[in-house]
């Protein structure tokens, strides 16, 4: 998995490529808590991203979570139709921001 993070003052843009699993969502997960402070706007770009498991899906889910804390806001962008087949399997498509 790469990771790109471009902040700009209230905004953090992730562009994650390759696959978020097991073995990559805890780098996934510490490197935006390193980029959290004053982020209200949260974008996730997935447009190179393969796969997603449960280990990512707890990630997105807890970065979602810590948005709304914040009262900011979260969307993934760019998700392929395999990918999107995974959150709408486990229902993350319902609460989740997408486009």
């Amino acid at each position: 998995m790469e990771l790109a993070f471009l902040k700009d003052e209230k905004s953090l843009t992730v562009t994650v490529k390759g696959n978020v699993d097991t073995v990559t969502a805890p780098e996934l997960d510490s490197r935006l808590q390193q980029n959290w402070d004053g982020i209200t706007e949260l974008i996730f770009d997935f447009a190179a991203v393969d796969y997603i498991s449960s280990a990512g899906l707890r990630v997105i889910l807890m970065a979602n979570q810590q948005m709304e804390d914040a009262d900011g806001s979260m969307t993934i962008r760019n998700v392929n139709a395999d990918v999107m087949e995974v959150f709408e399997m486990t229902g993350f498509d319902t609460i989740l921001n997408f486009e």
